[in-house]
């Protein structure tokens, strides 16, 4: 889906599982000039506000977060605010900004928290040109949430990532059932030029078939309910990110994958391979 087609206000983005047509993730993107504020129940689902651009106040249920955010997502890792079902959200900005809110529909009601920059687990994933980073800032085992997945990933310029294709829909030993939503941005080129890259999704079995392979922009999305997803490519030139938003029916929270066996022997040929040296693209430390 293309920057603007999924807007409903006050939101710039707005991917529900109503308008999805699944079950659980979610993905909404709050644009505010200087000075402005959005506010929002949550209803069934918990929420991250996450800082694409700019910084900002959270209040929920009594409490404030100020969040430091960021000059853009190629700048440095950001700070971010959880927030529960069942509360009202007021987002301020002084300076403005891009605010995004990957949320899951949940059955437990958890508290408000802050998220510090410095707490986000940064790894570096694969090796060569399938080099990338992965901010895993709320992944069961980095911060705790019901059923809310999600992370981001920095992909090098050239480079590819969620490689090699894998998949998550079934309830199997080894892999579990997650609906995912890819947002991303892409950096500019120095003169100003908007970037692109690519993304492929695609399944080997009858009765549910997709088949794409689409290029995005800044503020592009692309919904996954099913099938191997991947690479997704980094054009020459133009760094890319993306925020997974993921969220199932499972009992346990937990990310499992199966890889596309045709390509699953790649992973053997990163152990000779040393990882892309651009890497990390961000750390906590604003980068020029």
């Amino acid at each position: 889906m293309r920057a603007g087609e999924t807007a409903a206000a006050p939101f710039a983005l707005a991917i529900t599982p109503e308008t999805a047509g699944w079950g659980y993730s979610s993905l909404r993107v709050a644009e505010l000039g200087p000075g402005g504020s959005v506010t929002f129940s949550t209803g069934p689902d918990e929420a991250v506000v996450l800082p694409l651009s700019g910084g900002c106040t959270v209040a929920c249920d009594g409490a404030v977060f100020e969040l430091a955010g960021r000059r853009d997502v190629f700048s440095r890792v950001t700070d971010f605010a959880y927030v529960p079902r069942d509360a009202e959200v007021t987002i301020t900005s002084a300076g403005g900004g891009r605010f995004a809110l990957p949320a899951a529909r949940a059955t437990r009601r958890l508290e408000p928290r802050y998220g510090p920059a410095e707490g986000v687990s940064v790894e570096l994933r694969g090796a060569g040109q399938a080099s990338r980073q992965v901010n895993n800032f709320c992944m069961p085992g980095t911060f705790d949430a019901d059923k809310l997945i999600a992370v981001e990933v920095l992909t090098p310029a050239a480079n590819w990532s969620s490689f090699p294709p894998h998949k998550h829909d079934e309830d199997r030993d080894g892999e579990s059932v997650l609906e995912e939503i890819y947002y991303f941005e892409v950096a500019d080129s120095p003169d100003g030029t908007a970037g692109t890259a690519y993304q492929r999704v695609y399944t080997s079995g009858p009765g549910r078939e997709i088949d794409v392979c689409t290029e995005v922009r800044s503020g592009d999305t692309v919904l996954i309910p099913h099938g191997w997803h991947g690479p997704s490519m980094a054009t020459p030139g133009y760094h890319l990110y993306y925020l997974n938003v993921m969220a199932g029916p499972g009992a346990e929270r937990a990310w499992r994958i199966c890889d596309d066996p045709a390509h699953a022997w790649v992973r053997g040929t990163w152990d000779d391979q040393e990882i892309d040296p651009r890497l990390p693209l961000t750390t906590t430390e604003e980068r020029a």
